[in-house]
């Protein structure tokens, strides 16, 4: 099959929107990453999931038309989750809410010095609870929230459009 022709396909522009922009949503974050030297914290390797999720969904959409409507709802959930914890990291990030132990770090007192050598060793550079990076304002989990509400609203809409809709 053509690549114009499945674009054509007013049932197959959904799925193809969506796997379009989870990949680029990971990329952006791969690229902040690798080529932007911004190492993630354990709460940003965990928003990029749901990510993967709706690529896999999405790519199977689009291959298997007949399918589409129960894979855009389940795109609208994967993203709806990928919203929670974006807005749960946002929280942890304005210190509306505690992180993880394992990335907000504590000043919490050590009963031996072996049992403060063991945590310092567990303790992670990267923190949760200080944005590596902000635009505006916006953290790039505030951003990840955005998107994924606004591509959880368009899965709902493309799974509730008509069949022949456009």
């Amino acid at each position: 099959m053509k690549f114009v022709t499945l674009v054509n396909e007013p049932f197959r522009r959904a799925p193809l929107a969506i796997l379009a922009a989870s990949v680029a949503v990971l990329g952006a974050a791969f690229a902040f990453q690798y080529l932007g030297g911004l190492a993630p914290c354990e709460l940003c390797i965990l928003q990029r999931w749901p990510y993967v999720a709706t690529i896999v969904l999405s790519a199977v959409a689009v291959a298997a038309p007949h399918a589409e409507r129960p894979h855009l709802w389940l795109c609208a959930a994967v993203f709806t989750v990928g919203f929670a914890i974006a807005a749960y990291h946002v929280g942890v990030e304005r210190h509306w809410v505690a992180g993880p132990e394992a990335c907000t770090g504590g000043p919490e007192r050590a009963a031996s010095l072996e049992e403060l050598r063991r945590r310092l060793m567990a303790t992670q550079v990267v923190r949760c609870d200080e944005p590596a990076w902000t635009l505006f304002g916006v953290s790039m989990a505030g951003y990840n929230a955005v998107a994924s509400f606004a591509l959880a609203a368009f899965a709902v809409a493309a799974a509730r459009r008509p069949r022949g809709a456009a």
